[in-house]
């Protein structure tokens, strides 16, 4: 525990920012500004904790040393003894808190977060559950001052949703968020079962990051874009003319639909952001493959095919697999009541991450 990284990559990073804040015209780009300020305080947190991490193993050290002279001196060898437990534990927790410092940020973590929710294995039951998830993440993001626009929606026969795409905006989403994709089961007894029997059903969720301009060009050649009038449950109310959007996009074969809005030009705009979305997401799932080797030590691939959790109604229970978590409060997670598990998650990507950085050291 008294040995760090090597951080001589981090201290040039800090005086090469140092010299562009230094620069005259550096508050010119607001928003650079903030990034490159808040990446500055950053560094200067990670360069003061190493020097009191080394200024804490110089005092175990001194300690230590202290311990080998007090012979029988009993009251030196407590003195010693407590000294070097106080220490040590500090050095641990200071240890930790540069590793999470020294990790790589995620550039999307900060970025406004596309949702997909489509019901699975299950029929309407399924489609109730997909409500259901789109309520508990809906509540969530209320709870966190978060704002959601509805971007795309199939509603059921029974009230739930066969497919619903959402836009939640605000900070720090996808970094709360995103180890959500996957498939998530329920067992419980459906509205429509006579016998009280239970039933597993499933829905899957995919978050994608909202890709930005500069992420993801996209060519008018490459987009067939048509128009038609909403159609199934609601399609009546929200259209009178052709105001439905569909984008077929030529190179990937990915196809976008759109009717919620009575505006065609608002439903081509949102069909355009989910298709970016989804087109980052490819991109990005290409480049992990590359470091196929070492998804076994992530807590999740971001695959909506991986079965990541059971919602057990009969028993209270949910079961996060990635990480063995059962909590035993599923009404109050309904209600959007996370925290607890987004929590879990992070903690558990973190440890990933520190141990990866541990072996590289």
């Amino acid at each position: 525990m008294d040995k760090l990284p090597d951080i001589t990559s981090f201290k040039a990073r800090y005086d090469e920012i140092g010299a562009l804040i230094s620069a005259p015209d550096f508050y010119s780009d607001q928003r650079r500004a903030t990034a490159i300020s808040r990446e500055h305080q950053k560094l200067a947190n990670l360069i003061e904790k190493t020097e009191y991490f080394a200024k804490l193993n110089g005092e175990i050290d001194e300690a230590n040393q202290m311990l080998a002279d007090a012979n029988t001196d009993l009251e030196l060898l407590t003195l010693a003894d407590e000294e070097i437990a106080e220490k040590t534990a500090k050095l641990a927790t200071v240890q930790r808190e540069i590793m999470l410092l020294m990790l790589p940020p995620d550039e999307a973590d900060s970025r406004n977060t596309v949702f997909e929710i489509r019901a699975g294995t299950g029929g309407e039951e399924a489609a109730l559950f997909a409500g259901d998830l789109f309520r508990m993440y809906s509540r969530f993001a209320e709870s966190r001052g978060w704002t959601i626009e509805l971007m795309s929606s199939s509603v059921s026969e029974t009230g739930g949703f066969k497919e619903v795409i959402f836009l939640i905006s605000g900070e720090d989403i996808y970094k709360s968020l995103k180890f959500e994709s996957g498939v998530h089961r329920v067992q419980r007894v459906p509205t429509t079962e006579a016998n009280g029997r239970i039933h597993t059903s499933a829905a899957t969720v995919a978050v994608l990051p909202e890709a930005e301009d500069v992420d993801i060009q996209i060519s008018p050649e490459d987009l067939e874009i048509s128009v038609c009038r909403a159609s199934g449950p609601g399609g009546q109310g929200v259209n009178t003319t052709d105001s439905a959007v569909q984008i077929f996009h030529k190179p990937s074969g990915m196809q976008v639909y759109c009717a919620d809005e009575r505006s065609q030009q608002k439903n081509k705009v949102k069909a355009l952001k989910v298709l970016r979305a989804r087109l980052l997401q490819k991109k990005e799932e290409e480049e992990r493959a590359k470091y196929a080797a070492n998804r076994k030590d992530q807590i999740g691939s971001g695959d909506r095919s991986e079965r990541i959790r059971t919602y057990n109604f009969p028993q209270n229970r949910l079961t996060d697999h990635r990480i063995g978590l059962t909590l035993h409060n599923l009404p109050q997670i309904m209600e959007g009541e996370i925290d607890e598990l987004i929590g879990a998650l992070q903690q558990a990507d973190y440890e990933s991450k520190i141990a990866e950085l541990l072996k590289k050291s």
